[in-house]
């Protein structure tokens, strides 16, 4: 197994150095410092801020500097004080406060929808699920973080009296995660149900019609093992490509999220450094972003090895 691992660590390194070469280099496309200083900067300045970002060495010893430090310790151009590491390091637990568990409590509830559909197939149950699925799929995540933050917390907390759920804002803490987060994870979910619903019950009603589901329903078990222990384990492999293919969706929705309830994680970095031109913290956080997207490549290898040996083997 880890042989397998490292071989696919190997596999994607020179993705990852391709991926960096080409976001580097879009960046340079434009002198990121005439845009930052303004077309009244004088050529003095242009010069001390270019040789002080290393912008003035070739590109290639730019390349492998940012390899070797990702400019960690550089300032940010538009948060005085703050370095590229210190953004980094304080955006990082956000992010995952949001994105983790709305990852998690989607898959298991679409997975478990899914089913329930796929065991009503056809029948009035498995109609009303797939009716609220495609519904759901019918609105903009605009709408619904508009329709939450309105009804989910100015209305609600307006009617309780008190502040159940912030609107925005962000504080540490498992309490404080609560008040903070729970509103915007619920929404990525009910985001998410839709799409994954849909996805999931095509994948069990293919399961169930599998030799393996006729042979344990001859041999006498029951419904709920053969749902839960048959088709679920089979169709793993579908359920992990799925959880693969909307993380960059659940990155794009988190970023949203962030923004409109002004939680500082890494989209609403990303976002605010664009906007503002601050060139250190686009070309890190990019990295970051796809390093992140890399490594769920290799963990989805590694899982799909860990569910079903055959692949390992091939």
């Amino acid at each position: 197994m880890w042989a397998y691992c490292f071989r696919k660590l190997l596999y994607n390194i020179p993705v990852y150095l391709a991926i960096i070469l080409l976001v580097m280099g879009a960046l340079r496309v434009r002198n990121p410092v005439h845009g930052h200083l303004g077309k009244n900067a004088s050529p003095e300045d242009i010069e001390i801020l270019e040789e002080k970002m290393g912008l003035d060495q070739p590109f290639l010893v730019q390349y492998a500097r940012f390899l070797t430090t990702f400019d960690v310790n550089t300032e940010s151009w538009v948060q005085k004080g703050n370095t590229v590491g210190q953004i980094l390091k304080r955006s990082v637990v956000p992010s995952i406060s949001l994105t983790l568990p709305a990852l998690v409590l989607s898959t298991i509830i679409a997975v478990c929808v899914a089913m329930i559909s796929a065991f009503f197939r056809g029948r009035s149950t498995d109609k009303i699920l797939v009716f609220f699925a495609v519904l759901g799929m019918c609105v903009s995540f605009l709408v619904y973080i508009i329709f939450g933050q309105y009804f989910g917390a100015y209305r609600l907390n307006d009617w309780a009296e008190q502040e159940i759920f912030a609107i925005s804002g962000y504080e540490p803490g498992v309490i404080n995660w609560v008040h903070y987060c729970l509103l915007p994870v619920l929404i990525s979910v009910i985001v998410s149900l839709g799409y994954d619903t849909r996805f999931y019950r095509a994948v069990m009603v293919e399961e169930s019609q599998a030799d393996y589901i006729t042979t344990a329903r001859a041999k006498g078990a029951s419904k709920m093992k053969i749902m839960f222990v048959h088709m679920l384990k089979n169709a793993m492999i579908q359920i992990i490509t799925r959880v693969v293919i909307s993380l960059p969706f659940l990155i794009m929705g988190s970023i949203l999220l962030e923004k409109f309830f002004s939680i500082p994680g890494m989209g609403r970095e990303l976002i605010s450094a664009v906007t503002a031109g601050d060139f250190p913290v686009v070309q890190a956080l990019t990295a970051v972003f796809a390093a992140l997207y890399i490594f769920t490549i290799i963990l989805t290898d590694v899982l799909y090895a860990v569910v079903d040996p055959r692949v390992r083997l091939s």
